[in-house]
Order: C-alpha cells, then structure tokens, then sequence
C-alpha cells in the first residue's frame, strides 16, 4: 500500500519538477501570474510533504527510508524557499489561496503544514533522559514547589470574605425564589378548583389519558431512537460507542509499536551489515583492486611517456589524485586540465593582489546603475539549494525503486547487493589513496632513472605557506575565549535549571492550537479589503518559520534562516502555548530570558555576558534550543517607568544583536518573544531584532465555533 503510494507521490514530484525547470527559466513582469505560480508550485508542494511524510513514517526497509528522508528533507526546504518569495514578493507573511484551492479541487485541510513524526522518534530516548534530569534538579532544589506555588494566586482576606457573602446571599435568594413559587401555584390550584368546581372521577377519562400520555411518550422514543440509527447510517453522527475504547483502535495501536520496533530492528540490521560486508570486500577484493589501479596507472604513464616524450606530473590529492586519470580522458587530456588548473590558480592569485585596493571606487561609481537597472528587470526565481537534491533522490529512485522487483522481499528487508555496490566504491576510494602515494613514489624513482630529473620542491613551499595561513586563522578564531572552559555542560545545564533561566516546556501539541482557514481572504483582497488573518493562518507560519527549521538540520542549515520570531497580540490569545508548542513538537529546550525573569540574577556587565555566553553554550550543545522572551516589549521601552527601574528590564537591549550574529546556520536556536504592548517599545531596535513578526490575532467566529464542545 505504501509503496504505491510512494510511487504515486514520486511520479507527482517528477512532473513537478519538469513544471517547475521550465517555469523558472522564463522571466515574468506580472505580478499576479507570478504570485499564482508560486502558489500553485506551493500547494503542490505541500501535498508532497504530507504524503512522503507519512510514507516515511510507516515503509520498514532501511535503504528506502534514507532516500525518502533525503528527499523529504529537500521538499521541506523547498516549501520554505517558495514561502520566502512570496513574502518578498507581495511583502506580507499572510497568504491567501482560495481561488486556486477552488481550481486544483483541493479542501483547506488539505493545505495544513504536517509536523514530521521522526522529529521526536529520532532523539526520544535523549529527550526522556534529558526531562528525568530537569525533573530531578527541579525536585532537589524545589524549584517545582515553588513553581507551583506561584501559579496559585493569594487571595486576601477581604476579597475572600466578599466571594462567600456574594454566594451566600445567591443561595438565599434562590431558596426565597422557590418558596414563593411553591406558594404562587397552591394559591393557583385553589382558584382552579373554585371555577370548575368538584367534579366526580370518571375511571374511563382517566385511563383513557394515561394511555394517551404514554403512547404519546412511547412514540417519541422509538422516532428519536429511529432518527439517531439513519444519522448513524448516513454517516452523520458517530455511533453510540465511539467515545469509548474500540478493538480496532487497540489493535491499531499495537500494529504501530510493532512497525516502530520492526523500523529500529531493520535499521540496527542495515547498519551492522554496513561494517559486516566492508570487511569481507576487503578481505576478498582489496588485494585485487590495489592490483588493478596500479597495473592501470603504469600503463597510464607509460601511454603519457610514448605520446608526449616526457613522464607525466602526477596529479596532487587536492586536485583528486589517480581519480582524474579514470576519468575517460586521454591522457594527452589529463595533462592539459592539470596544465589548466595551475594556470587559472596562479591568474587568481595575481588578479586577487591586483583588485584589493580599487574594488571600493568600482562599486561606489557603479551602485546606482545597478540599482536603475534591477528596476528594469522582469522577475526572476532566486536559485534553489534544495531542488538539486531532490532531483539527486528523484534519479536515484528511478534507477533502483522505480522498476525493481521485490516479490521475495516480504519482510522488506536490506538489498546486501546495493551495499556491496556502495562499499566497493569507498573500498575503490580508499585504497586509491594509498595507491597513489606508493605511485608517486614509483614515478619519481622511474624520472631519476630514466631520465634523471629531479623535483624542484616549489609545492612543499606552497604547502607550508598554506599551513601558515591557516595558522593565522586558527589564531583570528581563538580569540573568542570560552569563558566556562573549565566546566561540564551538565554542571551549566544544572545552574541554568538552578537560577530558573531554563524551564520546563508544557506538553503542548501545534494542533491542540485550534483555527479554522479564512474562505474570503483572496476575495476580499481583490477589493483592496485586508483581511484579518485566522487562528489556522498563524498556526501556519508557526510550522513553517519555528518547527520545520529546528526540527530538521538539513533544513536549518541550507532554508532561508529564520533566527528570531516575535509573536504580537492581545492576551488570552495563545502566545506562550505557541511557544510551548514549538518545544514540544522538535523536543527543544526552553530558556526564558523574560526581564522580570532575569532581573537580580547574574548582576553587572561581567555577569551579564557570563549569563548570555552560558545559554549560547547550553542553547548550542544541546540543540534544538528556544529563547523566549516574554514581554519584550519591556527590553525595549522607550521610557522605563519608575516601578520597574529596579529590575533593570533594558540589560539585554544591546546584546541581543550580537547575540544574532553569533547564531549561524548550524545553530538550531530561535530567538521567540512574545508583546500585548508593541507600542511601548522603541519600534526601530525592536524590529532590528525581530526578523518576523507575526500577529495573533482574537478567534473570529468559525475559530469560536471550532473550540465549542457541544458543536454537532
């Protein structure tokens, strides 16, 4: 079932992938056109993602699940670059596609942003270890008692006193209401009986109402059983038994602790099987492919010999050694492109030495013609770092999986020969080294006594003048000292617990994050109406900017970096449960950098910048990492009032910036903060700081009515 399916989604992504190499050559002046064409290269995209998502999630053979995570990884990258033009090209972070839902025949839901499973699959073993550390500090220090004493608010006395008298006198009232109500319909019925009277009981009227009513009663019954079993049919209602435990969900359940069990097991096989097969290749083969690229490399030398009258220089491992020779050339063509090489390095250098000093004047006089004519120029689509990728899976698919027969695969066990094939190849690699060195040596003995040539040692001085420069480097690099080098990151990990700078994040899941999809965003737009943006908007740009990058390395390093969100919105409106919700979904720790948090701890300058380097080095070590600053608003008042001067809620106004700058690609660290009060800041520093900021806006009505239980 599964892998039809992943057929199927690997022919979509073939088809759009030829779409997308044809629509990306052509250059587009209109705006619009461009914005449906990103849009649609999104949905589609998006629809990719959910399925090898899932697919991914349940396929058990090894080998098919690394090209499926490669490709994966590529179209998660992918979705995120698409996102980006469309935010520089209509300059909003709020996309609407209602029209082109309508034309692809696809329902909202189907557009929801999936959180992969191996997110916390992948690390759930490190992620419980590390949960049993934090809550056994937190019990030792009794942060946790603490904790729960603050989340229960005092109350005064008078207060208390006020709450009891206000539900005394409630009750009171509703007693005295019900007394004069009994009294009201005495008085009633005695005035009843005074108009009509004192009649005689009729045995048969009174039987023939009893009947009546309970007929009456009977029927009712049988037409609202009746109604409820055609709903139940129809597919209306659910049955009278689906809010309890069903058989075929426990049995569900089991089938997929299995398949996990059967993954690990598969994965542990594959993995020995690796080292396993390596050896016997090398045992078996090495000898022969030594034997090989040696007989191969003389007869190379002797071919360049007889051509050329001279012995060949042998290519230098940077240039790829005996690997260029294999590369079906001749050999008159090896030397020429290793000829070339040095010739264009050596125009390098010099032209380098030559364009130091007159590059500014060049770019002074030359910046505004080039601003004038990138006006003029139509619009093109920025260059992919993750198209070649998965057009790499793609061609791999189609050579091996697409037509390869497993019908003696059941178990979907590991292919022992697409092994042999991958380790022969590094065994080739290699042994290629070694070869190599052994040949220059050989060819320098046969230059001295053929000809009696001696190597003039220019390349060992270039080395050496290489391994200089890096030296100075490594120097440049080393003066960034570590200023807790002397520690462990557990001890660290245990004083950021200690001081409360590292908390513990709620179990929160994105989808407990309840929205429905705005249906008349792109409508209004077309009337120049911006709309509102919806709950399942924001929860949108939550995946896309927050959990998609920190979840995935590959993604993180190579997608448009996303260092830092700011989530703005009235309260009650789900800020901290978003942040919480990032943590949750990538297993990240959680550090609150809150100014009311950090106020009084690690006091001065020193202490300071030996706060920030601490959560840097912990953020870094133990990545995925999130930074939330509640409030931070406050770190940028333009005026601090007098209540809060103590606290000193500015310490980190000037050190976030450079807190940025030290984050790089390989850093799964996300700066969050969370404002009611944007306006009370200084909007200039603010938004420095803050590379999206994302409104979250009250629940409209479809919103409301999502979250209400007693909805039908």
């Amino acid at each position: 079932m599964y892998n039809e399916m992943w057929h199927q989604t690997q022919e979509a992504l073939n088809s759009l992938l030829d779409k997308e190499s044809q629509k990306m050559v052509e250059p587009h002046r209109n705006q619009v056109f461009i914005f449906q064409m990103l849009a649609t290269f999104y949905i589609k995209y998006v629809q990719i993602f959910r399925n090898l998502e899932n697919i991914y999630d349940q396929i058990v053979h090894p080998q098919k699940r690394i090209l499926i995570r490669k490709i994966l990884d590529g179209v998660m990258g992918r979705i995120l670059e698409l996102k980006n033009e469309m935010v520089e090209l209509e300059l909003t972070e709020f996309h609407y596609f209602d029209d082109i839902l309508q034309d692809l025949k696809l329902v909202p839901q189907q557009l929801d942003i999936p959180i992969p499973k191996y997110f916390l699959k992948e690390k759930l073993e490190v992620i419980k270890g590390r949960e049993k550390i934090l809550a056994q500090i937190l019990a030792e220090t009794g942060l946790d008692i603490q904790e729960m004493k603050l989340s229960i608010k005092t109350m005064s006395l008078e207060h208390a006193v006020k709450l009891i008298q206000i539900a005394e006198r409630a009750r009171q009232g509703r007693l005295r209401a019900l007394f004069m109500k009994q009294i009201f319909l005495q008085e009633f019925r005695a005035r009843q009986a005074k108009i009509i009277g004192e009649k005689m009981a009729d045995v048969g009227a009174a039987a023939l109402r009893i009947q009546k009513v309970w007929r009456g009663f009977h029927q009712n019954k049988k037409t609202e059983r009746e109604r409820q079993e055609e709903m139940v049919f129809l597919g209306m209602d659910p049955p009278p038994l689906f809010n309890e435990v069903n058989a075929t969900i426990i049995q569900a359940e089991r089938v997929t602790c299995l398949r996990d069990e059967l993954q690990i097991k598969h994965e542990e096989d594959y993995k020995t099987a690796l080292d396993t097969i390596k050896s016997q290749l090398q045992l078996i083969e090495g000898a022969d492919i030594k034997e090989n690229l040696r007989d191969q490399i003389r007869h190379w030398i002797i071919e360049c010999r007889n051509l050329t009258g001279t012995f060949p220089e042998y290519p230098t491992a940077e240039e790829g050694g005996s690997a260029i020779i294999f590369s079906n050339k001749t050999p008159q063509q090896v030397i020429q492109d290793i000829i070339a090489n040095q010739e264009e390095e050596e125009k390098r250098r010099k032209e380098k030495k030559r364009e130091k000093k007159p590059v500014k004047k060049v770019k002074e006089k030359k910046a505004p013609k080039e601003k004038s004519k990138e006006e003029d120029e139509p619009w093109k689509m920025s260059p992919s770092a993750f198209l070649q990728t998965i057009e790499e899976g793609n061609n791999i698919y189609k050579e091996i999986w697409k037509n390869k027969d497993e019908s003696l695969n059941f178990l979907q066990d590991y292919d022992p020969e697409m092994i042999k094939e991958e380790k022969r190849k590094e065994l080739e690699s290699e042994i290629r080294v070694q070869v190599d060195e052994l040949m220059r040596q050989e060819l320098k003995n046969i230059k001295l006594a053929v000809n009696r040539e001696k190597e003039l040692p220019v390349k060992a001085g270039k080395k050496k003048g290489g391994k200089n420069k890096n030296k100075g480097k490594k120097g440049r690099r080393g003066k960034d000292k570590d200023l807790t080098a002397d520690r462990t990151i557990e001890s660290l990990y245990k004083e950021l617990v200690e001081e409360g700078l590292l908390v513990q994040t709620l179990k929160v899941n994105l989808s407990d994050y309840i929205g429905e999809y705005s249906y008349l965003g792109a409508t209004l737009r077309r009337v120049s109406i911006e709309p509102m943006p919806s709950l399942l908007d924001v929860r949108q740009l939550i995946a896309l900017y927050g959990i998609l990058p920190l979840g995935s390395a590959e993604v993180h390093q190579h997608a448009p970096l996303v260092k830092s969100l700011l989530l703005v919105g009235p309260s009650g409106v789900g800020k901290k449960m978003l942040v919480h919700a990032i943590c949750s979904e990538t297993g990240a720790n959680l550090f609150n950098l809150s100014a009311e948090n950090i106020a009084g701890k690690y006091p001065g300058k020193t202490g300071l910048q030996m706060m920030i380097h601490v959560v840097l080095k912990v953020a870094r070590q133990l990545q995925p990492s999130v930074v939330w600053i509640g409030d931070t608003e406050k770190t940028f008042y333009k005026r601090v009032p007098n209540a809060e001067r103590m606290n000193e809620p500015k310490r980190l106004k000037k050190h976030l910036p450079k807190i940025l700058k030290l984050l790089k690609p390989d850093d799964r660290v996300l700066i969050v903060g969370t404002t009611r009060r944007p306006f009370d800041a200084e909007i200039q520093s603010f938004c420095r700081v803050y590379q999206k900021i994302i409104l979250v806006p009250r629940p409209d009505y479809a919103s409301r009515y999502g979250k209400y239980p007693g909805r039908p």
